[in-house]
Order: C-alpha cells, then sequence, then structure tokens
C-alpha cells in the first residue's frame, strides 16, 4: 500500500488506474465457449460443467421440489435475515415506479411515456469462493416489481452438484421462474443463444469473474442487453478528523476480502491519520478468514492526502469509485460535489455493508471508473420506455404545417404527404 501526500494533478491520473484486467486474451478461448454452445447447446453445457464445475450432470435445471427443501437447510436466522433485506429492497425499487404523465405540447398534441417490463431477462450469481445470495435479492426483486415474465438464473454447482441453499431460498422467495446449474462463460452463453434447456434472454444482469465479464460483452454482440460494464469490486473512503480509524479499516477490508484484485483508497486530509488507518488494516487483516484474497488486494490499493477537502472531491469525481463511504462529520454537504459515484454511504454510522445486503439500495453498481457515464441497478434496468402521441383534428391542423415544412426540406415526400392528406380530409 502507497500513500501520496497531496499529489500535484499531473499524477491524479496514474492515481485512479485499477489493477488491470487483461480481458483480450481471454476473447479466443470465451468465444469458443459461447460458439460450442450456440451450435451444441446442451450437450456443450455438460462437457464444460464437467471440465470446469467438476461434475458429470444428467439435468442442468434445478428441480421445483429442490428449490422448495432449501429452506430446510437454511439457518432461521439467516432465513430472517433474508426477509428482511428482500423487504427493505422491495420498499426501495417500489419507490422507483413513476406515474404516467401526459403533456400537451401544443393544443390538440398529447405525449407521454410508460413502462413495460422486459419480458425475459437472465440472472447470473456467483457461487464459487463466496455464494453471493445477496445478488439474488438485488436482481430478482426489481424484476418482479417490474412485472419481467420469465427469470431464468444461473448459478454454477459444487462437486456434488447442488448450488448453494440460501441462493435456491432467495430465488424462491423472489418468484425466479428457472434455475440452472451452469456457471462461467458457458451460463452467459446458454442465456444468450437458448438451448433445448435454458431459454434465451433478452437481458442479462450480474457479477463475474473475468471469463463472465468478457461473455456478457460478446453477448452484445449478438443483439442482447446486459446490465452494465463490470470489473472487480471497489470502496473509497473519504475520513475526517472524526472517523475511526477501526471503522475506516474494516470499510476498507469488507471490500479488499472480494478479491485479489480488489481495490480500497483511502482519502484524507492528515498523513498520520493515514498511518493510524493502515495500522488498524494490518491487524484486522489478520484475523479474516478470506486474508490471503484480501491481502493481494491491499497491495492494489493507496491512501492520498489532500490540505483541501475541495481538492479531494475534485480526486474522488475523477476515480468515480463504486462505492464512496463519506465518514465525515459534514458528509451531506461534502456529497453535494460528488457528480461520479455508484452508491454514497453518508456518516460515521453507514458502512458499505449495508448496501451490500439490506438497507434496500441496489449494490449491483459501475465499477472501473464507470460511474462516469452509467448508473447502478434500479427499476428502470428491467424495464423498456415506450413514448406516446396522440393528435386530435384541431392538433394536426396545428402542427401538420410545421412536419410538412421540414419534411420537404430533408425531401422525403411520403412524409409530408402522409400529413398533407390528413390535413386535405379534415378541410
Amino acid at each position: 500500500m502507497k500513500t501520496f501526500v497531496e499529489p500535484n494533478r499531473g499524477e491524479w491520473e496514474a492515481l485512479t488506474r485499477r489493477p488491470v484486467q487483461d480481458l483480450e486474451s481471454l476473447q479466443a478461448t470465451v468465444r469458443e465457449v459461447m460458439h460450442r454452445v450456440r451450435d451444441e447447446g446442451d450437450a456443450a453445457l455438460r462437457d464444460f460443467t464437467a471440465r470446469f464445475d467438476h461434475v458429470e450432470l444428467d439435468d442442468l435445471a434445478v428441480p421445483e421440489d429442490a428449490i422448495a427443501a432449501a429452506a430446510a437447510r437454511v439457518p432461521e436466522d439467516l432465513q430472517q435475515a433474508i426477509r428482511v433485506a428482500k423487504r427493505n429492497i422491495e420498499t426501495f425499487h417500489r419507490s422507483q415506479q413513476g406515474l404516467r404523465e401526459e403533456i400537451e405540447t401544443m393544443p390538440g398534441v398529447r405525449c407521454w411515456r410508460e413502462s413495460r417490463a422486459i419480458d425475459k431477462v437472465g440472472l447470473y450469481i456467483p457461487g464459487g469462493t463466496a455464494p453471493l445470495f445477496s445478488t439474488v435479492l438485488m436482481l430478482a426483486v426489481p424484476a418482479q416489481i417490474a412485472g419481467c415474465r420469465e427469470v431464468v438464473l444461473c448459478s454454477p454447482p459444487d462437486r456434488e452438484g447442488n448450488i448453494h441453499p440460501a441462493i435456491l431460498f432467495a430465488a424462491g422467495l423472489c418468484g425466479v421462474t428457472k434455475i440452472f446449474r451452469l456457471g462461467g462463460a458457458q451460463a452467459i452463453a446458454a442465456m444468450t443463444f437458448g438451448t433445448t434447456s435454458v431459454p434465451k434472454v433478452y437481458k442479462i444482469f450480474g457479477p463475474g469473474n473475468a471469463f463472465v465479464t468478457v461473455a456478457k460483452q460478446l453477448a452484445q454482440l449478438e443483439g442482447l442487453a446486459i446490465d452494465m460494464p463490470a470489473g472487480p469490486s471497489e470502496v473509497l473512503v473519504c475520513a475526517d478528523a472524526g472517523a475511526r480509524s477501526s471503522h475506516v479499516a474494516a470499510d476498507l477490508l469488507s471490500q479488499a476480502e472480494h478479491g485479489h484484485d480488489s481495490q480500497v483508497v483511502l482519502v484524507t486530509d492528515s498523513e498520520e491519520r493515514a498511518k493510524d488507518v493502515w495500522l488498524q488494516v494490518e491487524a484486522q487483516l489478520a484475523q479474516l478468514p478470506r486474508k490471503d484474497l484480501a491481502a493481494r488486494s491491499i497491495a492494489n490499493s493507496l491512501s492520498l492526502v489532500f490540505g483541501d477537502w475541495d481538492e479531494a472531491a475534485e480526486y474522488v469525481n475523477l476515480y468515480a469509485p463504486e462505492h464512496l463511504i463519506l465518514s465525515m462529520e459534514n458528509a451531506r454537504e461534502f456529497a453535494h460535489r460528488i457528480r461520479n459515484a455508484g452508491s454514497i454511504f453518508l456518516g460515521y454510522h453507514t458502512p458499505e455493508s449495508v448496501g451490500d445486503y439490506a438497507s434496500g439500495t441496489n449494490h449491483t453498481l459501475p465499477t472501473y471508473g464507470y460511474a462516469r457515464q452509467y448508473s447502478g441497478v434500479s427499476l428502470d434496468s428491467f424495464t423498456k420506455k415506450i413514448t406516446f402521441q396522440e393528435l386530435t383534428p384541431a392538433g394536426l391542423r396545428n402542427l401538420g404545417p410545421t412536419v410538412e415544412v421540414m419534411a420537404e426540406a430533408e425531401h422525403l415526400r411520403a412524409h409530408r404527404n402522409a400529413v398533407s392528406l390528413r390535413l386535405a380530409d379534415l378541410d
């Protein structure tokens, strides 16, 4: 971990770089997987599952009775926690449902917009070193609220051919319609092209390793939509004099333990505070079950000391973090200066963990600087917007001459005629 004290602006660009993802080198491998699934269907899926997940499967689908039985294998306190988280996520995402508002742009010309659910969506849920049942909630809940007709979930099986019971429990709770024991690029390929077992979907959501990331990129070339470009998880913490070093260290480590390629960044106004935080990081790191992964992430990480919080805010905007924790007394005021971030956590009592699990906001967020141009997953991610317009006879008389002039100027006579003929009939 390196500390930079009042870095000059010429250094800032370099100080926003994440650990390099060499995705290009994977494209040939992933493209081969995609093409085999396209051409061979279920046979290719079984072959890849045997090769990569080390389990032979006759049936890729998880039977409904297995989903129902999963609850018995989930401890009661975890079931209750999942239900609380689901309720909060539902409450927040239901609040995003917009009312239709008709606008009269000129007398007799009315326009409006309505949402329609994406009919078929696919959810990818990692199940390796950390079975992310929380991501099931983050994706399946808004899909259910939006009214998606088909919600397909893929998650890799263990060596006994099972998906983690908490993933199945959460999926059953949230109305997932079909679940498949599929992981990696082959799962993305199955949802992209469709096979005898796995339905083709229209949009794919969910995090994954580099192979999954490349597969989602290639899926876009086949006409599918994806939630957003994805990279390793990251957090940036702004800590002022009132922030406890132990709390800040725990916040940094909560992202570092996601994986070796995650990055965590500390921004503060005191070199002594930065040193104290990293001492706490070292002490807490030694106690973590995933300390080896987290330690490799910490090696990618840095702290920056700014004498001016205005300058610090500009650096934060350039970095555009996935998660931004403002462990500061004036967190709300400082947040007004932030233009680029996936999700912001305000004050001394708001760890990033609450957003990961249960506050209600969505934890599927843009990483790798994509917060400069992308939003996190929301209810809108599962819908399309259709615009409407309706003209009365008076509206056509009011607007028609404008359209006639514009169509003629573009040499599109049929466009003009579509208006002129109607106006002539009205007269």
